[in-house]
């Protein structure tokens, strides 16, 4: 593992990272839904769900995993099957258009280890991570001169990254806090992330 192979590895990680996709969303619905304290929890849950994937990617069960076709497609219909749970409930909200601002922000903080548990859940069960971390890990290492310890730098290199640019994210979402309360725009939010997390189960079961 060299510095340049690493440089053009990071190059690719941060390309995948900055795409929007179904973590992006989860967040942003526990941060519209529980403030920054629920977007960060989601965010830790996702984190968690990557380093899974990576250690398992790393280590050759991912492999294992891709390889059993019924573990394969079970774990991508439960996958798919949450996301479309998540959105309907962000359209839920969007439809019902009854938020009551500041208080009920801090009622929802209670809820805690569920935000946490929705972004752990979406990753996990999300296979196109762990597709995603078989098919570019092996391009960068070399079974004759690298270890796992190399393998698993490689992997956690995302979940750090991908950490990172959430955390961006929530707090340019803080910064907007005040705007984002309007309950037009809640509601316009709240219908593009469940649309959103809607189009990604249904991708899921179709690819």
């Amino acid at each position: 593992m060299t510095w340049s192979s690493y440089s053009s590895y990071l190059l690719i990680v941060v390309l995948i990272v900055l795409a929007p996709g179904p973590d992006t969303m989860v967040m942003l619905k526990n941060s519209l839904s529980g403030g920054s304290h629920g977007g960060f929890l989601a965010t830790a849950g996702i984190f968690v769900g990557n380093v899974v994937q990576g250690t398992a990617a790393a280590l050759g069960l991912g492999v294992v995993i891709a390889q059993s076709q019924p573990v394969f497609v079970t774990l991508k219909w439960l996958g798919a099957a949450y996301l479309v749970f998540l959105g309907f409930q962000a359209l839920r909200g969007a439809w019902r258009g009854d938020y009551s601002g500041v208080e009920a922000v801090k009622h929802q903080r209670a809820g805690g280890f569920r935000r946490f548990r929705e972004g752990f859940v979406s990753n996990i069960t999300n296979p196109k991570v762990l597709v995603l971390y078989l098919s570019v890990l092996p391009q960068f290492l070399d079974p004759a001169t690298t270890s796992a310890w190399h393998a698993l730098l490689l992997a956690y290199t995302v979940a750090v990254l991908g950490f990172i640019w959430l955390m961006v994210l929530l707090f340019f979402v803080h910064r907007v806090r005040t705007w984002l309360e309007r309950r037009k725009v809640r509601r316009a939010l709240d219908g593009v992330t469940g649309t959103a997390l809607v189009g990604f189960g249904a991708a899921l079961v179709f690819e």
